[in-house]
Parts: C-alpha cells; sequence; structure tokens
C-alpha cells in the first residue's frame, strides 16, 4: 500500500493542527488522554517496525516500555542530578541495549511464534525482577514524580503544568514519527521489506539478514524506551502495569486495528483506541466486551484496517471516476 496515497498532506496537517488545538478545546482528562494516545502511537509504531518491515512479531514490547519509564522514573524519584532531556536519553539507551541484548539471544535460534512467546517470557522476567525490589517500588511502583523545569540557559521551559508538558510530547511524537518515516522509505526500509518477505534470496543477495534484524528490533526498543520514558512523568507515576501482557497486546491491537500494510495504521489504531475506551469507559464491567466486539468488527469489515478501509474506498471511487471519463468519451 502507498501510504502517501492514503495520508494526504491535507490531512497530515488537519491532524497536526486538531492536536495542537486540544488544550484549547478539551478539558485536562481528556488531554491526558490524547497525550497517552500519542505515546500509545509512538509504542505501536516501534512495534510495527519489527513486524512490518522485518516479519518479527514479540509478545513482550512492554519490556522495553517499562524500562524507559522505570528508568527516568528511578531518576526522578531518587533525586539523581541528571537534567532531563539527559535522563529521557540515558533511559531510551538502556532500553536500546537491552533490546540489544534480547535480540542477541532470541534471534539466534527463535523465529515465529518461538520468538513470540520467548520475548513475552523474558518480559515476564522483567517484570518479576521489578516487583521484588525496593529501588523501583515493588508492586506498588514510583508515584508522585515531578514533571521538570528545563533551563536552557537564554530561556526556561516550563513543563510542570500539563499544558507545557502535552506540547513537549507532542513535538517528540512528531519527531518519531516523521524520523521513522523517513527511515522506512529509504533504502534501508526497502532492503528489511526484501528480508521480511524472502530471508532466503535476501541472504542470497548479500542482505545480512540477522544483522539486519538485531538492528530493527534494537531500534523498536529504543523507541518503545522512548516512549515509556515520556510516559512516567506525564502520569507522575509507574508501575508494573507498564511492562504487563496486557500492554503488550496494545500495539498490537492498535496495529491490527488501525491496518498493519500501512505506516499510519498503528497510529490511527492507537487513536483508535482510546476513543473506543473513552466512550465505553462507563459502561462498567462491560468496557473490555465492549472493546472486543468493535475489534472483531472491525477485523471481519476491514481485515487491513481502518488504513486499508478507506485505501480501498479511495481505490473504488478513482476507479468509478475513471470508468465514467471512459464513458463520456466514447
Amino acid at each position: 500500500m502507498n501510504d502517501s496515497s492514503f495520508m494526504r498532506p491535507a490531512v497530515i496537517l488537519l491532524f497536526v493542527a486538531a492536536l495542537a488545538a486540544a488544550p484549547f478545546a478539551v478539558n485536562q482528562g481528556l488531554l491526558f488522554l490524547i497525550g497517552i494516545a500519542m505515546l500509545q502511537a509512538m509504542f505501536a509504531l516501534s512495534w510495527n517496525l519489527m513486524f512490518r518491515y522485518a516479519g518479527l512479531a514479540s509478545f513482550g514490547h512492554a519490556m522495553f516500555y517499562g524500562i524507559g519509564g522505570y528508568a527516568v522514573a528511578a531518576i526522578i524519584f531518587h533525586g539523581f542530578p541528571l537534567p532531563f532531556l539527559l535522563a529521557i536519553l540515558v533511559s531510551t539507551a538502556i532500553g536500546a541495549i537491552v533490546a540489544f541484548v534480547v535480540a542477541l539471544i532470541v534471534l539466534q535460534r527463535a523465529a515465529g511464534i518461538q520468538l513470540a512467546v520467548l520475548t513475552l517470557a523474558l518480559s515476564q522476567l522483567v517484570l518479576l525482577f521489578v516487583s521484588y525490589t525496593d529501588f523501583l517500588g515493588r508492586d506498588d511502583g514510583l508515584s508522585g514524580l515531578a514533571r521538570p523545569v528545563l533551563d536552557f540557559g537564554l530561556f526556561v521551559l516550563d513543563l510542570r503544568s500539563p499544558t507545557a508538558f502535552y506540547y513537549f510530547i507532542m513535538v517528540a511524537f512528531g519527531l518519531v514519527t516523521v524520523g521513522l518515516l523517513w527511515f522506512v522509505s529509504g533504502r534501508f526500509g526497502r532492503v528489511l521489506l526484501a528480508v521480511r518477505i524472502d530471508s532466503e534470496r535476501a541472504a542470497f543477495l548479500g542482505v545480512d539478514v540477522r544483522r539486519k534484524r538485531i538492528f530493527v528490533f534494537t531500534l523498536a526498543g529504543a523507541i518503545a524506551s522512548f516512549a515509556g520514558a515520556l510516559a512516567a512523568p506525564w502520569a507522575q507515576i509507574i508501575s508494573t502495569d507498564s511492562m504487563s501482557w496486557f500492554n503488550s497486546a496494545q500495539p498490537m491491537l492498535a496495529t491490527l486495528l488501525g491496518g498493519a500494510g500501512s505506516y499510519w495504521g498503528p497510529v490511527i489504531g492507537a487513536f483508535g483506541l482510546i476513543l473506543v475506551n473513552y466512550f465505553t469507559r462507563t459502561f462498567v464491567g462491560l468496557s473490555e466486551f465492549m472493546v472486543g466486539g468493535i475489534l472483531l468488527f472491525v477485523v471481519l469489515l476491514a481485515p487491513s484496517g481502518i488504513a486499508g478501509f478507506f485505501e480501498m474506498l479511495r481505490r473504488m471511487r478513482n476507479r468509478t471516476s475513471t470508468v465514467s471519463a471512459r464513458e463520456q468519451n466514447q
């Protein structure tokens, strides 16, 4: 699918404008959820980077999200003298290092469902380690995380207010989304697609398949850790839920809902899931059932996701227009 054909520049600009105007149009509770949606979109993009472009399915991707969140939370909670931006970079680097080590281990022999189950098992081991570590708050996690004030010398950026930190997340989301789109649209992205489609033929053509997969796995882990590192101060709390199997399912559900075949699918799916959860929040005991039913309906109606559904409608409209033009010419 040609991503640019679905997400036209006008649609993207409208989306960005809506995000920018959100602090003036919605209440603080909904603004918080929109911020979470942007972070979940980054998280989902990182998972789809492995799935779509390298054919790797991880069921424990929340491990890296939680590592990033816990790393920056520990720095803030315990008062380490580290600037906030550097703390974010350090947390992202820790997640990348862990992802690299995990990739070296699991990609040596595991593939397919074995890879998925093994990553899930490793994530649960990390969760167990965190739940027994006093430094990380055990099962209660770390709470009361203060949002920072960034002093750049010439000016000061106060991120303690929800609106200011929201725009900080929005900028980070934009940079990651554009940067990752540039990355997958280039030569390396095409090589990765070749690895996913036929790894044996790619290896025959001289592509180091294992090295490419390790790199993608590490990059995906770094992006997930970056999203988690921003989520902790945004929510002002981090707990073991961030590493749970349920949180690992979120990027998969978002990708399924939005469409794995489109670069923008995980973004659409992440915002769609947040909206579904928000509008079903009052149905006590039925919320999960309704979310599952909606997902099932979308999958049955549009197996390629929301992005694929609208792309199909666009192609049908273009085909109809072409046929009408030919009939008129005749």
